[in-house]
């Protein structure tokens, strides 16, 4: 017995070498970019020590779900991931609606 995927964000699927390999849910990345980037702004306007922590949280968070170390490589790499969720939706005849909620 599995924890219930949607709970965490995160999903599975098969990777080429015929492993499960963890893949975030798409709609919690969105959100997770959106405040990064959101934070980054507010940061640049006025610095806040509370934003900063939570500038610093929310960069371990993406880097943690993304499998990177770095926060730039996880912002590329979750980018991806929409794209190709993006491309997956559009082919499986869905909606083209945004996934943010």
């Amino acid at each position: 017995m599995g924890l219930p995927r949607r709970r965490w964000g995160i999903g599975s699927e098969k990777s080429r070498e015929g492993r499960f390999v963890l893949v975030p849910d798409p709609k919690v990345i969105r959100k997770l970019l959106t405040r990064y980037a959101s934070l980054r702004i507010a940061q640049a306007e006025k610095e806040r020590q509370a934003a900063a922590r939570e500038l610093v949280d929310l960069s371990y968070t993406l880097c943690v779900m993304m499998g990177v170390t770095d926060v730039h490589e996880a912002i590329a790499k979750a980018d991806a991931l929409l794209a190709d969720a993006a491309r997956t939706a559009d082919a499986d005849g869905e909606s083209g609606l945004p996934l943010a909620v």
